[in-house]
């Protein structure tokens, strides 16, 4: 008879394959396992087999929770009393919201025939379960390349995905790319009007490593929020031939996700190595004043930003359309200037800063500015995220 391995650990367990599942389960835990798991459940599967979470149980008293998308998957380990170990495959976003609206009792999961029963308190139902010789079998774990930490690497995550494409004609440009060296880390996105970096360290098994992968903008933030909050994050890595893929797992939750190929732009010579000077303004003060000016001009509309010394004016719309401005504390390092941007693309990288301050710093009016962060009005900023802003030419420039 066939069976199936379930990683518990540094080992494995077997599992007899059409063996009953007979199991009790916490409800809140399993609840919260079965939802993260139904995340990476494809919203169009491109086959019907690919709607379904894989239920294991094993005799160690383990539950298994896996879901398959071709570009990534999704595996929880929970604890539970099994009283008879098998797998059984079925619906996954209905088991899910189904496990979210359930008492909180204990629930009794029984395989009877080609059904699932859940019972909970006075709570029922029955689920057909779906062919599991015609689900595919998920990609091996990658092995394991190093740790980082969680919540700097989510906040990494969060502050590049911002200048990511959104094009997916563009395959390149949807990614993150990770650049690995060592013991330092450098996430990159771009769209081909902003560029942002942000430079970490984390824990790699191997001092020489040395990467430089693609993964989905999308699916990295996902994976980045999901895991972000329960401590140390362990990266895998299989990086040789069509078949790269990249694990990330924390607190008995997995993702593999598969690389994207090609060979990412040399982007870091885009940063000027010098600029002509610079602007710090209270970043939430101009955000808000970019979100006030986008409620009276056509959404197309730029904003333009004239740093004088000691504020900056803030404008938009012209002509025979609705007009505003508004002037706001600023200092100024140099000459006068004046930039027009996407309101939109200017929005997104004051949210990727998180100091209280942002740094424009400039080479000439038509050229793009870095972005930077810093926690005082006269202190000095923060290089470990910087983003090039291209700005949108004016009128008559």
């Amino acid at each position: 008879m066939r069976t199936t391995r379930v990683e518990l650990g540094s080992g494995y367990v077997n599992v007899k394959k059409g063996a009953h599942v007979k199991l009790r389960v916490e409800r809140d835990v399993f609840a919260d396992a079965i939802s993260w798991v139904a995340r990476t459940i494809p919203s169009r599967p491109s086959l019907p087999i690919l709607a379904g979470i894989k239920i294991v149980a094993t005799a160690e008293g383990f539950i298994a929770l896996s879901s398959y998308d071709p570009d990534i998957t999704s595996e929880a380990l929970i604890e539970a009393s099994v009283d008879e170990p098998g797998e059984i495959l079925v619906n996954g976003r209905l088991l899910s919201e189904f496990a979210k609206v359930l008492p909180s009792r204990d629930i009794l999961m029984e395989q009877v025939g080609s059904k699932l029963d859940i019972t909970c308190a006075s709570s029922h139902i029955s689920m057909q379960s779906m062919p599991l010789e015609d689900y595919p079998e998920a990609p091996a774990k990658p092995n394991i390349a190093g740790s980082v930490n969680g919540a700097v690497f989510q906040e990494a995550v969060s502050q590049v995905v911002s200048a990511a494409s959104h094009d997916d004609t563009l395959p390149l440009l949807v990614s993150v790319c990770l650049e690995i060296n060592g013991e330092n880390m450098s996430l990159m996105a771009t769209d081909r009007y902003r560029l942002a970096i942000r430079d970490i360290t984390w824990n790699p098994s191997d001092s020489a490593v040395n990467e430089r992968l693609l993964v989905r903008a999308s699916r990295l933030s996902d994976i980045a929020k999901a895991l972000g909050s329960v401590g140390e994050v362990e990266i895998s890595i299989e990086n040789s031939g069509r078949a790269g893929l990249i694990g990330f797992s924390a607190a008995g939750r997995e993702n593999v996700a598969r690389l994207i190929e090609g060979e990412y732009p040399a982007v870091r010579g885009l940063f000027p190595e010098q600029t002509n000077g610079y602007a710090v303004v209270n970043r939430q003060e101009l955000a808000d004043a970019i979100k006030r000016a986008r409620l009276v001009v056509d959404k197309n509309s730029s904003v333009r930003l004239s740093f004088t010394s000691g504020h900056v004016v803030l404008e938009a719309g012209q002509g025979d359309n609705a007009q505003t401005s508004e002037t706001l504390d600023a200092h100024l390092n140099g000459d006068d200037i004046t930039q027009a941007y996407n309101p939109s693309f200017l929005q997104d990288a004051l949210g990727a800063v998180n100091e209280e301050y942002v740094r424009f710093s400039f080479t000439q009016a038509t050229k793009p500015a870095i972005l930077t962060g810093q926690e005082s009005f006269d202190g000095v900023d923060t290089e470990d995220f910087r983003l090039l802003l291209m700005p949108v030419r004016l009128y008559g420039a």
